[in-house]
């Protein structure tokens, strides 16, 4: 299995990049959502809220894969 720069596999890596990403995204949205709500447009919040719904959905996927790469070599760096 080809492994990166960092010494973890691939798809590790790219799992654990998205997954940060995902949540980072998420939280930031939070702010959206309040920023629209502050400024009376519902219908935006509401759109802010879908797309950080759906980040979190693909965040929680990524959990799954790695959690199922758990106890294999995969989620260790390699020597």
């Amino acid at each position: 299995m080809a492994t990166g720069e960092t010494g973890f596999d691939d798809v590790t890596f790219d799992l654990i990049s998205l997954q940060y990403h995902s949540l980072k995204a998420g939280h930031d949205y939070g702010q959206y959502v309040r920023d629209a709500e502050n400024a009376g447009h519902d219908e935006i919040a509401s759109f802010f809220r879908e797309v950080m719904e759906e980040d979190s959905q693909r965040a929680q996927k990524a959990h799954d894969f790695l959690a199922k790469f758990g106890g294999t070599d995969n989620t260790s760096p390699k020597s």
